[in-house]
């Protein structure tokens, strides 16, 4: 079989993980007997089983840990073990949990989970539910017990990860809506941007940049000052962005990227991933054209092998060709949010942070 025609193996969710692990060690706790492998119930229906990692057993507490398997996707958390350690609980008090070595605790506002708790979402709490109850039917106990989650080196794996800018502090999240991993969905980053935008709103924040790169985060950083909370790692997906923003309004909104995507985002594609669509030569020609460039200077422009080069012709000509695609991406942008109490700014930066071009905001002049 040809490996490049193989599908792409799906995995299982950091949340997923950690119900696996719960459950085997409230059932080790209640036997003496580990499950494996241990087999849970998932948000769809599915029942899959997991293989068991790591046991230990005290004389009020039991562990388990499963190793997580991303399948084919680039998580950063492939390979990691995810623990549960279970004891028992306070009377009536249900399942309560507990950040262990490498999972994160909440500081900040606007996400699912308050400040001062552990980084576990709502579904993966959910599951982990679910899986203490299935134990305690089975073997006629109240189900009262504190689970700890613990990721050892989570903490450093988190700094890979936009935990930081979300107020999420000691390690990291245990994730997961459906349990199951799919390979290069790009959910995980689609989350952090609607998360980084609901932590800007709860934070009393009226402006925030959501940049394609970290040249051009930087630099829109340092242009208007802006603190970390109002920063969101966008990379390709401003449709998805600015369709959060729609639903979830912020007075102000800068976009900020390169030359080539602004350029994409200028021509009405709203992901800007090199497999959606490439940069439209012509079009930067005509909007030469428009800003004054001769005709010599417009066809080297079409001639251009990237927009960086495009870019080159007319800085060397002195075309306004910057604020000409900043206003054209500006349109396109401004479209997704219309109606809606949101203005959009867009900056464009050259390969070293320079701005090259500056659509702003209606109510607000340009910085330069």
């Amino acid at each position: 079989m040809d490996e490049t025609a193989r599908p792409l193996r799906k995995g299982w969710t950091t949340g997923a993980c950690a119900a696996a692990a719960a459950k085997a060690a409230y059932a080790g706790l209640l036997t003496g007997e580990f499950p494996d492998p241990v087999e849970i119930g998932l948000p769809g229906g599915q029942r899959p089983a997991f293989a068991l990692a790591a046991t230990a057993r005290g004389n009020r507490a039991a562990t388990a840990g499963v190793v997580k398997d991303a399948g084919d996707d680039p998580d950063v958390t492939h390979g990691a073990l995810i623990l549960a350690t279970v004891q028992p609980g306070a009377p009536e008090s249900g399942v309560t949990f507990c950040a262990g070595e490498g999972v994160g605790t909440v500081t900040r506002p606007g996400l699912a989970i308050p400040p001062g708790e552990p980084a576990i979402n709502p579904v993966p709490r959910q599951m982990i539910r679910d899986a203490i109850t299935e134990v305690a039917t089975a073997l006629h106990d109240a189900g009262d017990v504190e689970v700890e989650i613990a990721v050892p080196n989570g903490a450093a794996l988190a700094e890979k990860t936009l935990n930081g800018r979300l107020g999420i502090v000691g390690g990291l999240s245990i994730l997961g809506t459906t349990g199951i991993v799919v390979p290069y969905s790009c959910s995980a980053w689609i989350h952090s941007i609607h998360r980084g935008i609901d932590v800007a709103l709860a934070c009393g924040l009226d402006h925030i940049a959501a940049s394609t790169g970290s040249t051009s985060e930087a630099a829109v950083q340092n242009m208007y000052g802006l603190p970390e909370t109002a920063l969101i790692d966008m990379g390709d997906f401003v449709g998805g962005t600015l369709k959060y923003v729609k639903t979830h309004p912020v007075p102000r909104v800068t976009i900020a990227g390169g030359v080539g995507k602004m350029t994409k985002l200028a021509q009405g594609l709203l992901d800007l991933h090199s497999k959606r669509g490439s940069v439209d030569l012509d079009m930067l020609g005509e909007l030469a054209a428009r800003a004054g460039g001769s005709d010599e200077a417009c066809q080297r422009i079409r001639a251009s092998n990237t927009a960086a080069e495009a870019f080159d012709h007319a800085r060397t000509e002195g075309i306004a060709l910057g604020d000409a695609v900043a206003r054209a991406a500006q349109e396109t942008a401004s479209g997704v949010v219309a109606g809606k109490p949101v203005e959009i700014e867009v900056v464009v930066f050259d390969r070293q942070g320079e701005l090259v071009g500056q659509a702003p905001c209606p109510h607000a002049g340009p910085s330069r």
